[in-house]
């Protein structure tokens, strides 16, 4: 199947890309890697009117770190944050998720910000961003506004981004050398969109937990954090037995639903397993200094 007709715009500034979006009369979507948006198209799943085409945009690129703050441009690919010495320094739950990324071709292709535009809740990125607390920069041109990635995601495919506006870059925070982080997935193979994920950021000395953030993907409309699960590991020592209890949590946190590719029991069950296995990873991280990352 091919894609229906469309016009295309190359922007060479996001000026120049919001001004294409609110010229258009009927529906325009903004192309970054591509990666999703042209097999929608070719599936048919979605006719826009026009295209406009963000890959020129080099604002829209690179890795910088300044004070305490990792910015990611929207147009960095998923390669060059695998790559990045930056990324595995300062943000390494996100050098964690990384590989987990389909594969390598898409991997060089696909974006950061395409990525969390289309926010797939069984993608790596978006549970990461929410483990980490990220803030997402996004701009209409005119303005640029910060929106924090518990406000970011709003439900299935959809997002704090308001028509026309562009995502231009992510803002992750440097991690501290107290903290520890863990992501891990299971999927059917190896590339193919998560049955179940997780993605924790720890903070704590000693085997006592100071403060943690917990964010699954593939559990939920949207990546989801378990609050439940997180308070009966806040303030206390990462044991086998306050492991056991927020594990228990889950069942307030989530509520997945039956679809075509497993049953709600059964990706429940998973993420117990994986929140257990990774809280058990962090415990012995945790007895030490932690994990440097800064």
């Amino acid at each position: 199947m091919k894609a229906p007709a469309f016009d295309y715009v190359q922007a060479a500034s996001v000026s120049e890309a919001v001004a294409a979006f609110r010229a258009c009369e009927g529906e325009a979507r903004y192309l970054a890697g591509g990666q999703s948006l042209l097999a929608a198209l070719n599936l048919r799943l979605s006719a826009p009117s026009l295209l406009i085409d963000l890959g020129r945009i080099d604002a829209l690129r690179g890795i910088d770190v300044d004070d305490g703050v990792v910015r990611i441009g929207a147009l960095t690919r998923h390669a060059e944050v695998l790559a990045s010495e930056i990324v595995a320094r300062h943000v390494p739950l996100l050098s964690m998720a990384a590989p987990f990324v389909a594969h390598p071709a898409i991997r060089n292709k696909g974006t950061l910000g395409g990525s969390l535009a289309l926010a797939d809740p069984a993608s790596e990125f978006p549970a990461v961003a929410l483990a980490l607390g990220a803030r997402m920069e996004i701009s209409d041109a005119e303005t640029t506004r910060l929106v924090e990635a518990d406000d970011y995601f709003v439900d299935l495919y959809e997002t704090a981004i308001a028509p026309g506006e562009v995502l231009t870059a992510v803002h992750f925070p440097v991690a501290r050398s107290t903290q520890v982080f863990a992501f891990d997935e299971l999927a059917r193979r190896r590339g193919d969109y998560a049955l179940i994920g997780v993605a924790i950021n720890a903070d704590g000395q000693r085997g006592h937990v100071d403060a943690i953030r917990i964010a699954f993907c593939a559990a939920a409309p949207t990546p989801k954090r378990v609050p439940s699960a997180e308070a009966e590991l806040i303030g206390r020592d990462l044991t086998d037995e306050t492991i056991a209890r927020a594990v228990a949590a889950l069942s307030a946190d989530l509520a997945p639903d039956d679809d075509a590719h497993m049953a709600a029991a059964t990706r429940m069950h998973l993420a117990r397993v994986l929140l257990r296995r990774q809280l058990a990873t962090l415990k012995a991280a945790l007895v030490g200094d932690g994990v440097n990352g800064s």
